[in-house]
């Protein structure tokens, strides 16, 4: 398999950012506390944007004023410390992606 493109990882990002999206709308924190399925599909959608983020150019992203070590640092602690992840942080997480999905489209429309 090859591997993605510098412009294909911004889209799975934006993607991922989506999905999540998608995943919890119409959903509030105490239903998203309850609901085992879309902890699992939010958590494998902020993996994604992690794993992207770990082979994104850095001197595209250096362009661009954002905290870059969130993404990976979120991903890897979902991965190494999942027996501690407290779920009310992922939720807050997924009200959280406005500015990432700003950047990530402007990379996309003036990197690319």
């Amino acid at each position: 398999m090859d591997k993605p493109t510098p412009k294909e990882r911004v889209e799975h990002v934006l993607e991922a950012i989506r999905l999540i999206r998608e995943f919890v709308a119409e959903t509030d924190e105490t239903e998203f506390l309850k609901d085992k399925k879309i902890q699992s599909a939010v958590q494998f959608q902020f993996l994604i944007i992690g794993e992207a983020f770990r082979y994104m150019d850095k001197d595209i992203l250096a362009k661009y004023d954002y905290p870059w070590h969130i993404p990976r640092s979120f991903r890897n602690f979902i991965i190494h410390v999942y027996h501690g992840i407290k779920v009310e942080r992922i939720y807050y997480a997924t009200q959280d992606l406005d500015r990432l999905e700003n950047i990530m489209k402007n990379i996309l429309n003036h990197e690319f």
